[in-house]
């Protein structure tokens, strides 16, 4: 069993033959020299080798060995890969590997958007352009951080290809966040310069103001504009010339260098960049290889490419595999078939609820006729999954199970069913994790006598935390050392240590399968979005009657994830505004941040600490025939919150009313 931990499987068999060889001499010379008889020594060997005998057939035996020596394979291979990179001088970066992708297939179509389609040459020459423009007009040089504030289009690659051309990190900024959040990600990952579409305009004009007063360059992808403060920048793109930049503008990057800043939700209410080093880029795009994809894919992203998702498993990733993208500005479930048909889609991405959506499209007769054969994503129930599989063929679903800025990750790379990844030695030894019980009325780990965190049992679900390494590091959030801290866990199973804390529940099964449970904590996941409950809940009180909010996510049948509900308390006096408050989350708050309920209570129930409790609220729901609370419902038709009836809970639930 160490041999079969701390080796691959044809050198843990071979040493296994070579110590039971040693074994048998040693063995025999000390019965020949205590006279021990030969019989006996026959019936040694025997029980020793029946005593071994159940854990080789519990190991070839297994029906997912096969399946577990291939992925341990592929990712010898690529930590290798990964190794020869950070040792070259200087650093092999992702953008190297797409040069050389230029040189050797120079006009095979990177991208295709809308019936027009890209080349690498096309694309690389593209960002020449926006590189040369950039370092003219906007000074940037390597080591400075450029926020890019744009929806999926083609010139998301080239632009970010261009920034990295001069040794600069990109912010990939949400396009659906406005003012405060718009401002606070901004700001915390230091950037000089924000590139915005020219639809984007009217959410960069409005906190104009505050970028001038911080000395920000502020460019649009536009032929003009006429706001003072808002420079054009595509007149400069076209203008400047598309020959190659020397490799010594970036001559200082290395595998530790910041590359991009990916926001994502947490407990401090407002979005947290995720710093993602050169070397985090290679091992995310390393993701497309371990799920099978192939140079001769066809890869296609719907999914935004200011997520991790979009951006490195699907964008970084088809440059690691040098393959071809199609580009749609967002997800459609009445299109998709028909663009994976016409572009020979080979490879998809998904979030469980565009998985969903595709289900509950109407059938057709060739809903098989497609050549996607791998589905890369996360977060799809067992019962989507299997009517996914039966509706439209054999593909192979690798789910899988990550975080931005985490240290710890699965991928489910057998054809199990419900199942985010498989425990085994060689992921367990380079990335070291547990699951460790967790207290979820108190929201904290379980302590034993000593002060140490107390592992789950096997069928358990528990907190997953990974060990910060060297090899395994968790880098921290940009500009919030606060909240950096927070995700450290010390003291786990041995004072001193240190580990990330995931705030996710998972088990592990008597099978070894890892299983996602649920998140714990102040975020909840709504339409493939991380939802801040503290900023959701700020937004809320700045309405004129609400007093406090605490803000939680509730299930609902039929949906993944959780939806957003508020309980409130009313300033005395006053009345629960629907209108007033429908137009203050409508305009701060993306809309699946939105608080689809609302609850109005007289008190909250606190926590020793001062918290407020949300266990019991979670549990009651938004059903009117147990809350016995004021509820309302956020009717989008009537712009305001109307009283939640039962009529329209139970259209809800019978999704005559779509969420």
């Amino acid at each position: 069993e160490e041999l079969w931990r701390t080796c691959t499987p044809p050198t843990a068999l071979r040493l296994l033959v070579m110590r039971g060889r040693d074994f048998g001499l040693n063995f025999a010379t000390h019965l020949l020299l205590y006279n021990v008889p030969f019989k006996m020594y026959i019936w040694l060997t025997i029980i020793a080798g029946l005593a071994v005998l159940p854990f080789l057939l519990k190991t070839l035996f297994d029906p997912y060995f096969g399946q577990d020596c291939s992925y341990i394979f592929r990712a010898i291979k690529l930590g290798i890969r990964l190794q020869k990179y950070k040792k070259k001088n200087p650093f092999y970066s992702i953008l190297d590997c797409f040069l050389d992708t230029v040189k050797k297939q120079p006009n095979k179509t990177f991208l295709h958007f809308e019936g027009t389609s890209h080349s690498y040459i096309e694309v690389d020459k593209q960002s020449n352009k926006v590189a040369r423009a950039l370092k003219t007009h906007a000074n940037l040089k390597e080591g400075d951080t450029v926020a890019l504030f744009m929806g999926n289009e083609p010139s998301y690659a080239w632009i970010w290809l261009g920034l990295a051309k001069l040794g600069c990190a990109t912010a990939l900024l949400n396009f659906n966040i406005r003012s405060k959040s718009l401002l606070h990600c901004f700001s915390c990952c230091g950037a000089k310069v924000i590139i915005a579409a020219a639809e984007l305009k009217e959410a960069v004009e409005e906190v104009l103001p505050t970028l001038k007063q911080q000395g920000i360059s502020v460019y649009l992808l536009s032929e003009e504009c006429s706001v003072e403060g808002i420079n054009p920048l595509s007149e400069h793109i076209t203008q400047a010339s598309d020959t190659p930049l020397s490799a010594d503008l970036r001559a200082n990057i290395t595998s530790k260098s910041p590359a991009l800043y990916i926001y994502t939700s947490g407990t401090t209410g407002l979005p947290k960049a995720a710093l993602v080093t050169q070397e985090r880029v290679w091992t995310a795009s390393f993701i497309q290889a371990v799920s099978g994809v192939t140079s001769e894919d066809v890869f296609y992203i719907n999914l935004p490419l200011y997520h991790s998702a979009g951006f490195l498993i699907g964008l970084a990733g088809a440059i690691e595999r040098g393959i071809t993208v199609v580009l749609r500005r967002k997800f459609s479930a009445s299109q998709f078939w028909e663009d994976c048909r016409k572009h020979h889609v080979t490879v998809m991405q998904y979030i469980g609820e565009t998985m969903r959506y595709l289900c509950n499209t109407p059938m057709k007769d060739n809903e098989k006729d497609h050549k996607v054969r791998i589905a890369i994503g996360n977060g799809v129930r067992s019962d989507i999954w299997r009517e996914f599989l039966n509706r439209f063929g054999d593909v192979a679903v690798r789910e899988l199970y990550a975080a931005t800025e985490g240290n710890i990750g699965f991928i489910n790379y057998t054809s199990k069913i419900g199942v985010v990844g498989r425990v085994n030695f060689l992921h367990r030894r380079i990335f070291p994790y547990t699951l460790i019980k967790f207290d979820i009325e108190k929201e904290e780990p379980v302590r034993n006598s000593k002060g140490l965190c107390i592992q789950a049992m096997k069928g358990e679900a528990g907190l997953l935390v990974g060990k910060i390494t060297k090899r395994s590091p968790f880098v921290g959030y940009a500009g919030n050392d606060q909240q950096t801290e927070k995700k450290r866990l010390r003291d786990v199973l041995q004072k001193g240590d240190l580990y990330f804390n995931t705030g996710d529940l998972l088990r592990i099964d008597e099978q070894n399968f890892v299983q996602f449970q649920d998140r714990v904590g102040d975020t909840f996941r709504w339409k493939g979005e991380n939802v801040a409950t503290t900023e959701v809940a700020d937004i809320l009180t700045m309405v004129d009657c609400i007093e406090e909010a605490n803000v939680y996510g509730v299930k609902v049948e039929g949906h993944e994830g959780r939806i957003g509900m508020a309980a409130v308390k009313v300033e005395e006096g006053k009345e629960f505004d629907g209108a007033s408050t429908f137009s203050q989350v409508a305009s701060y708050l993306p809309a699946y941040a939105r608080p689809r309920f609302i609850r109005i209570q007289t008190s909250f129930e606190m926590t020793g600490t001062f918290k407020m409790k949300k266990v019991t609220l979670v549990e009651e729901g938004f059903n009117p025939a147990v809350v016995q609370d004021p509820l309302y419902f956020l009717d989008p038709a009537k712009k305001t919150y109307v009283p939640l009836t039962e009529e329209i809970y139970s259209s809800i639930n019978t999704r005559e009313i779509k969420l």
